[in-house]
């Protein structure tokens, strides 16, 4: 438990792990929300940021896209976040991972769990939630790549195509998968992890 769970927190935590790393220069890599991060730090520190990687993105916080679906998903939170009976933290792993295996929809549905209180869980929510970043897009002056899957079900995909369109001369790759965190194995992965690795050598 901490006392600022806040999207300036997190570009914080950044900073702070970057300075702890003594990192000079880098390539930064934001995936879902930590992409909003990224880009904050990247505008603030342009000149420590070699290239920008962001997946899976949005500029526009859920609650700023759909206030009703921001509050359903809270609801959600609230009523059974903790509970051993995994009914409600399924409909996120169905957001996030549609076509895992029952394995990793399994792993996904205890990871949620075991990782944060529903306290925080919904902290954290409404800090990434009503996040809008949009007026800083035109303020990335990094090299950027921008990648979402075509069929997200976390992340609208017309999200990423609205980050890659804000961000000067920035590259944007459609993924073509139905997860929001893509699955070693799919054809998708292969892609993002190629797109990647062409992207940070040029």
């Amino acid at each position: 438990d901490v006392a600022d769970i806040s999207f300036e927190a997190f570009v914080h935590d950044l900073e702070s792990v970057v300075d702890a790393a003594a990192l000079d220069r880098f390539a930064l890599l934001g995936i879902s929300q930590g992409c909003a991060v990224s880009i904050v730090y990247a505008v603030r520190h342009p000149e420590r940021v070699s290239h920008l990687v962001l997946y899976g993105g949005f500029a526009r916080g859920r609650a700023k896209r759909d206030a009703k679906d921001a509050e359903l998903l809270l609801t959600l939170v609230r009523q059974g976040w903790g509970r051993e009976n995994p009914a409600s933290r399924q409909f996120f792993t169905s957001l996030f991972v549609p076509e895992g295996t029952p394995e990793q929809m399994q792993w996904f549905n205890d990871l949620q769990r075991m990782t944060t209180s529903p306290e925080n869980a919904i902290r954290i929510m409404n800090a990434t939630g009503d996040v809008d970043i949009s007026e800083l897009l035109a303020q990335v002056r990094v090299p950027t790549l921008v990648l979402h899957c075509h069929n997200d079900a976390a992340v609208p995909f017309e999200e990423g195509r609205r980050l890659a369109a804000g961000i000067p001369n920035a590259k944007f790759i459609a993924l073509e998968s139905c997860n929001h965190l893509v699955l070693e194995g799919e054809p998708a992965w292969e892609q993002l992890l190629d797109s990647i690795k062409f992207f940070l050598r040029q």
